[in-house]
């Protein structure tokens, strides 16, 4: 199997997966590079922006696990010549996440109010979160399904049809942002952020429509639900409860992130939005290698090809770090372009500017860290994660934001703290895998 990870193997999973998993983070990048330069409260309107976006990646990474679940689960079965067995679990993983999604949404309507006050948001931050989440929330059971539908199609070994499908969103929510947010003189009326949120919820309708296409038309993993359940849903249920608590801790560390910014006044929640934006698309410009760790370890493990599993690692290593450096060159050449793209005011760009190079800085660390936490959840090591997420988030995010909050750090404390929080993450994760797979490979 050491044709599979050669560079051109890996870059074919990874740069589809690259392309298609930036589209949540361009979502939400577009609603703010267009609503940060309306002429109507726009810094008041960035700020609910970066505050609904918070919560909403939180909702969107808790049940978006799926994703992994279903890939590895599917994966390994490639492996091992058997995914016949596993081919009804993607329709009913699809059905358990998408009815807990309309939960969420009951759960969470009536009380957006409630919900946003936790994130320090007042007065008109209040008020224009409120309007755009109550919009956009509806997207959410639409993003589920093609998240479940990218991992089914992940575990199979294919990241072409996802990226269309996500470049095809992408597409369609720059186009309605600017019809809906702006307007059409004398045709349609100017909505601002009401207008970027159903942008975004058109968008995901669109994107889970290609989704059953595709799955229906280029494959033959049914949609319709039957039981009994399989058997695989029990291993399917667990990896979800250990991402679901690894991913509470992930969001604990970004609702105080976000919970601080907001403290610090309008201008640093704007300037916090666009910076956190930023990472949240170098994190997903990284895991297209993290897919391709976790695509092809899991088939790796089901064939128990440990050799190879090994360099597999060692390849992505290198691959992830100049990816990283690559991010942030790219980032330093265009520093001040950047900002202007996302606000002109000159506050919000000062503010932006002082941290933007610990966000560069960042990119190589997070390279490591999340292309070896794509590797462990293929492997299916979810509990190694929750743990390890759990200590980063307890033990060395809370302590550092509140230190540099007590000694007025304000931004520069939260991504040190980010930093910080990310090698904490990525180190462990790589001495694991050395320590357990190089044993395996020495005695296969």
């Amino acid at each position: 199997m050491s044709q599979i990870i050669s560079l051109k193997h890996i870059n074919k999973l990874a740069i589809p997966a690259l392309i298609s998993g930036v589209s949540e983070p361009i979502l939400s990048l577009t609603d703010a590079a267009i609503i940060g330069n309306m002429s109507l409260n726009a810094t008041e309107s960035l700020a609910a922006v970066g505050v609904v976006s918070t919560f909403l990646s939180m909702l969107i990474w808790v049940l978006g696990q799926t994703r992994s679940a279903i890939s590895s689960i599917v994966s390994q079965y490639l492996g091992a010549g058997n995914v016949e067995a596993v081919k009804n679990l993607p329709a009913q993983a699809i059905f358990i996440i998408t009815s807990l999604s309309l939960i969420i949404i009951a759960c969470t309507y009536p009380f957006a109010s409630q919900i946003f006050k936790l994130y320090n948001a007042s007065g008109a931050i209040l008020d224009y979160s409120i309007d755009y989440y109550q919009i956009r929330v509806w997207g959410f059971p639409f993003t589920l399904f093609t998240i479940a539908v990218f991992g089914t199609f992940r575990g199979l070994q294919n990241t072409y049809y996802p990226m269309l499908i996500a470049i095809s969103g992408a597409l369609a929510n720059i186009i309605f942002d600017f019809i809906l947010v702006y307007g059409i003189a004398d045709i349609i009326p100017a909505m601002h952020i009401k207008g970027a949120a159903y942008a975004s919820v058109i968008a995901q309708i669109l994107m889970a429509s290609l989704s059953a296409f595709y799955i229906l038309k280029k494959t033959d993993i049914p949609l319709l639900i039957r039981f009994p359940f399989n058997p695989e849903i029990k291993r399917f249920a667990l990896m979800i409860l250990n991402l679901f608590i690894r991913t509470i801790a992930l969001n604990v560390a970004l609702y105080y992130a976000t919970s601080f910014a907001t403290s610090y006044g309008p201008t640093y929640i704007a300037a916090y939005t666009i910076a956190i934006n930023l990472w949240f698309l170098g994190a997903f410009l990284i895991d297209g290698y993290a897919s391709a760790g976790n695509i092809l370890s899991g088939k790796l493990l089901g064939a128990k090809d440990y050799k190879t599993l090994i360099k597999l690692s060692n390849k992505l290593i290198k691959y992830g770090i100049v990816v990283g450096l690559i991010m942030a060159s790219i980032g330093a050449l265009f520093y001040y372009p950047i900002g202007r793209i996302f606000s002109n005011d000159s506050e919000v760009l000062t503010a932006f500017y002082d941290v933007f190079w610990i966000v560069l800085l960042m990119q190589p660390l997070c390279a490591l860290a999340f292309i070896f936490d794509g590797v462990f959840k293929g492997l299916g090591k979810m509990k190694y994660l929750r743990n390890l997420l759990l200590f980063s988030t307890l033990l060395v995010f809370i302590p550092i934001i509140f230190y540099t909050d007590s000694i007025g750090l304000k931004l520069h404390g939260v991504f040190i703290a980010f930093t910080l929080w990310i090698i904490a993450r990525g180190i462990p994760l790589i001495i694991k895998f050395r320590k357990t797979y190089n044993s395996l490979a020495q005695n296969s």
